[in-house]
């Protein structure tokens, strides 16, 4: 898995044209393990991670400097947090969710600043769990060039970590997207990523879910009106 992975990445890296990789380093379990497979692909000096807090936990940067740390890379600060609060200035009041998005909205355009400065591909963290469910934010942390681990539900990933030896501590915490305080994913969705890997896993692969209960019906519907996040904007064709 891990070796397929970073051939991938080289072979994407390659096919773009692009000199390197650049990508947000949260502090958590998903963008640690794509960091790690990222430096083997493409070695430290064609890579480099962002630190993006915005209002955040302090206790996600010292995570993610962790992983920087221990894995050599070449890392950036770039604080969110005056930017974010001088945008809501200029906006009219909105929900929680408007709010929160606009945090990964924030961090995409940064990152493809970066990306196009150093002729760069941006990096995405998104596990299969989280997209199959929609979980992630259209144009936010949804709008990048590469995907490693798309393809690997929440388990496999953390499977991956073990074997790249992120740190236990980023293993063992909770997830999170940070959209705000005390927020997890896992609060969020209302259902662990153990039950929801299980109900996706059987899903794609046609097998009888063990029942048909309230959660297996709300993944199903997750599922299916999240179908526009994963695809392109539709175009009306007039031939």
């Amino acid at each position: 898995m891990k070796n397929k992975i970073v051939s991938w990445i080289k072979g994407q890296v390659k096919l773009s044209g692009a000199k390197g990789i650049v990508l947000g380093l949260s502090g958590g379990i998903d963008s640690a393990v794509v960091a790690a497979l990222c430096k083997k692909a493409v070695g430290k000096n064609k890579l480099l991670v962002l630190f993006m807090p915005c209002n955040s936990n302090p206790q996600d940067l010292r995570d993610a400097k962790l992983v920087a740390v221990k894995l050599g890379l070449k890392s950036k600060l770039v604080d969110l947090s005056s930017v974010y609060n001088s945008f809501l200035k200029i906006l009219p009041s909105a929900g929680g969710l408007a709010l929160g998005n606009l945090k990964p909205r924030l961090r995409m355009s940064t990152l493809y600043y970066f990306a196009n400065k150093l002729n760069y591909l941006v990096c995405g963290t998104g596990n299969k769990s989280e997209l199959m469910v929609g979980y992630f934010t259209k144009y936010g942390d949804g709008g990048v060039d590469i995907l490693p681990i798309a393809d690997l539900f929440k388990r496999q990933v953390r499977k991956l970590a073990q074997e790249l030896e992120i740190p236990q501590g980023i293993i063992i915490k909770p997830p999170t997207a940070g959209l705000w305080q005390g927020q997890t994913d896992e609060g969020e969705m209302g259902i662990t990523y153990n039950e929801l890997d299980d109900i996706l896993d059987k899903f794609c692969n046609k097998k009888k879910q063990a029942s048909a209960s309230a959660k297996v019906i709300k993944i199903k519907k997750m599922y299916k009106s999240s179908e526009h996040k994963r695809k392109g904007a539709e175009i009306c064709r007039i031939q």
